[in-house]
């Protein structure tokens, strides 16, 4: 399998990656269609050029492609089943689950409790911390003002924030929109992450990027980033006038109906049922209150929501709210920008699922066994999450648990590889308890930093 497993799909994956780099550099409100191709291909994104692009008035969004059926025998039951055994005798506290397919929730579910300390059950609508599933929102509100023309994918960081430096100075010149939500800044990976985990203020953090190390050009190669990556939210300030936060509420958590969802520890802490996180200690599981630190940067890591909210959210990437969400526009926030091979390693499904990766804007985008998938994961002290999108099968998950356990990780490509009806494989021990050796045991992940930041750990 390993023999032939990688290198077409890679050469597919570039033409893609191709395609979407030249629009990009002269892009203003084009958006691109979207086109599904068949399972046994990496998707391909056709864009059109700038010269023959309807105005946003005039555009009319494709028709989404219909959906291939789930593989038989997908049964929401048996992953909610693994979903209870997991919370059994607390071998992680607590854990929701969302599925949702074709516009349709499947599941949405909470197990456990909220706290060893104080327990209630979890439920629909208790929050969690999101960490980095929230840069996928920080992408979408971004390109919902390239839409209506109020940024470009091209526009220039300086060009809002006049101040900004790097150690390069042509550099923070040539830095764009587009560099900055695929994580190609140019910086080392995780610059200044420690100090962020170090309460470290967002503003010093930014003058500091003056000073720190370039790997590359802007554009030009992958480092995964929180501080530089936030200045997108000063980006949207500086265009609309409006806060970041304020922004993304009233442009995305209130029209979809994500009544749940928040920024920040205030937000987190003001919500009517909240999961406190969780770490190990000696005698077990151990809650404590959220730090404040990620959330300094909130583009990267601010949102709260619940499983309720993120069922939402799902539905709207898979293109079933157009009237928030339209399809072009989700094509290009889906499209990969930069290679990521580093998320071809690390978990066991990964190394056997994942044949490709890609950061797209504010998404992963990975070759799952020859399908399609649209990816985030995070990780902040006490909290873990993932989402994927599968488009063929218009599908969608999203799992959130309140402790640093990697246990439900396995619950992912469980459900996906049922989907398009791959053979069982247990990715989730849903027996005795074992050592954490996916995330947890990874020293970002010790020290409380987000492990999603860290190319040893991926997210």
């Amino acid at each position: 399998m390993k023999g032939n497993r990688i290198r077409p799909h890679r050469r597919i994956w570039r033409m893609a990656l191709v395609g979407m780099l030249a629009p990009l550099a002269v892009s203003s409100t084009a958006q691109t269609p979207l086109h599904w191709e068949s399972p046994s291909q990496v998707t391909q994104v056709q864009t059109a050029s700038l010269s023959n692009t309807p105005s946003p008035s005039q555009a009319i969004a494709p028709p989404m492609a219909q959906a291939l059926p789930l593989a038989p025998g997908f049964d929401v039951r048996q992953f909610e089943a693994i979903a209870q055994e997991l919370v059994a005798d607390q071998r992680i506290p607590g854990l929701a689950l969302a599925i949702v397919q074709n516009g349709r929730v499947l599941s949405a579910r909470g197990y456990g409790i909220t706290d060893v300390s104080a327990a209630e059950p979890v439920d629909a609508h208790t929050v969690f911390r999101l960490a980095s599933l929230s840069k996928s929102f920080a992408g979408t509100i971004t390109g919902m003002l390239v839409s209506e023309g109020a940024l470009r994918w091209d526009s220039k960081l300086t060009d809002y924030m006049p101040e900004f430096r790097l150690s390069d100075p042509s550099a923070a010149q040539r830095l764009t929109v587009a560099d900055i939500l695929s994580h190609r800044v140019g910086l080392t990976h995780n610059a200044y992450d420690r100090d962020i985990e170090h309460d470290a203020d967002y503003r010093d953090l930014l003058q500091r990027l003056a000073y720190a190390p370039m790997k590359c050009a802007p554009g030009e190669c992958y480092a995964y980033q929180n501080v530089a990556f936030s200045t997108i939210g000063d980006i949207v300030f500086a265009a609309t006038g409006h806060f970041y936060s304020e922004t993304v509420q009233r442009r995305i958590f209130k029209p979809l109906g994500m009544n749940d969802a928040s920024y920040g520890l205030d937000g987190i802490e003001a919500s009517a049922r909240w999961a406190r996180p969780h770490v190990r200690a000696r005698g077990g599981w151990v809650s404590l209150m959220p730090k404040p630190t990620y959330y300094r940067v909130p583009p990267a890591a601010g949102v709260n929501a619940s499983i309720s909210d993120m069922a939402q959210w799902m539905i709207a990437q898979s293109g079933h709210r157009p009237d928030v969400l339209p399809a072009p526009l989700l094509a290009t926030l889906h499209a990969s920008l930069i290679d990521t091979p580093s998320e071809i390693r690390g978990s066991a499904w990964r190394r056997e699922r994942v044949f490709s990766a890609g950061y797209a804007l504010g998404w992963r985008v990975y070759n799952y066994a020859g399908h399609q998938v649209v990816f985030h994961a995070g990780a902040v002290q006490g909290y873990r999450g993932m989402m994927a999108l599968m488009p063929e099968r218009d599908l969608g998950i999203v799992i959130l648990w309140n402790s640093e356990s990697s246990l439900p990780s396995g619950l992912l490509p469980t459900i996906l590889d049922r989907a398009i009806g791959l053979p069982a494989v247990a990715w989730v021990d849903t027996g005795a308890a074992r050592p954490d050796t996916m995330m947890a045991s990874h020293p970002a992940s010790a020290a409380g930093v987000d492990s999603s930041t860290s190319e040893a750990a991926p997210d």
